[in-house]
């Protein structure tokens, strides 16, 4: 697990600063409640004045009253979109830097297969994220204990279970991609995560595309739906981990046939 290892060890700095960044802002959010709660009423009546942008982010269907209500919006928006654009950042990176960088000559002089360096890079990408979400968890759980309102901690957990789903699928579908290039691909990983929030927002707006529920994976991280359910919608979750199982699956045939300069 060599490379797993360095793989880390590379992106301590910008793990730290995407985690605390993404942390601390859920955390001043959440700090923010007690002050903004009793003018929680006024934004309901306000936001539901407002058609179809509530609707494009679920807020139709979510009491600002209510601290799972604000969070779902508040913290979901920020770890939704920081952490897809983490997520797509280092996924896209993970397998393109070796030749980037001119670093793939001295790993592939290495007794390692190229499934083993394939393997290993996922693993890594996968663990970086997870490292992020449980930073981002703690900051939000102490954030929550601090101001000592009672919330329903289960819903809370899945919420961010969630957003992990969904940094995992679009790592995948990233991953894939990163097999693919010898340059930069970072713009390439922010625009994909880019458009698939942007997929979940359309059809939130419009009932003819809720099939695009099934190809974006903010489908299943839509708090209103959460809180409502009390569970994970899986029927957007398949479709969603079977995306991410192809996308890796390309990934190591293409890797271990390329060309690598």
């Amino acid at each position: 697990m060599t490379i797993l290892k360095q793989e880390i060890r590379s992106q301590k700095l910008s793990i730290t600063i995407w985690s605390l960044s993404i942390g601390l802002l859920i955390a001043a959010c959440v700090l923010m409640y007690p002050e903004m709660k009793s003018e929680m009423g006024n934004v309901n009546e306000m936001f539901s004045a407002m058609g179809n942008f509530t609707a494009a982010f679920g807020m139709d269907k979510l009491n600002f009253g209510t601290l799972l209500g604000f969070y779902a919006v508040e913290a979901g928006n920020i770890l939704g979109i920081g952490g897809a654009f983490f997520a797509a950042i280092t996924a896209v990176t993970a397998l393109m830097k070796e030749e980037k960088d001119r670093t793939a000559e001295f790993l592939m002089t290495h007794p390692v297969s190229r499934t083993r360096v394939v393997l290993e890079k996922l693993l890594s990408t996968f663990t970086i994220i997870l490292i992020l979400n449980i930073v981002v968890f703690l900051c939000s759980a102490l954030s929550i204990l601090i101001i000592g309102e009672e919330t329903d901690w289960s819903i809370m957990i899945l919420f961010h279970l969630a957003a992990l789903l969904m940094q995992f699928e679009i790592a995948g579908i990233c991953f894939c991609i990163s097999a693919f290039l010898t340059k930069s691909g970072i713009g390439i990983g922010i625009g994909i995560a880019a458009v698939m929030y942007f997929l979940n927002i359309i059809a939130n707006i419009s009932s003819s595309a809720k099939g695009l529920k099934y190809l974006t994976p903010f489908g299943y991280t839509e708090g209103a739906d959460i809180i409502n359910a009390r569970t994970l919608n899986i029927g957007y979750i398949i479709p969603g981990m079977l995306i991410m199982a192809a996308g890796i699956i390309i990934a190591f045939i293409n890797y271990n046939k390329k060309d690598i300069s």
